[in-house]
């Protein structure tokens, strides 16, 4: 079952398309105890955009310090990697 980790609380802009996002860190327990974390962006238009996973942390304690302690240069920068690029392929 997918967890929402964490809500950052500045939004982010697009710098090519001008769209604003908020970013929020979720996460899943694995099997074998260990929880997995990635990032999803919502537009202000609805639209939602997911990374492959960022991380593995050995617990949700972990993954929650993991979430909690990202700058916003890594958002920007995982949001640059899942925006569809201009050719219709994802970055």
């Amino acid at each position: 079952m997918e967890h929402l980790i964490h809500v950052f609380s500045s939004p982010l802009r697009d710098p090519d398309r001008g769209t604003v996002h908020i970013a929020e860190a979720w996460g899943t327990r694995r099997g074998d105890g260990h929880w997995e974390g990635w990032l999803r962006f919502i537009s202000t238009d609805g639209d939602v955009l997911k990374t492959d996973r960022e991380t593995t942390q050995s617990n949700l304690e972990a993954l929650t310090y993991w979430a909690t302690g990202l700058e916003p240069v890594y958002l920007e920068g995982a949001l640059r990697r899942v925006m569809p690029r201009n050719d219709g392929r994802n970055a």
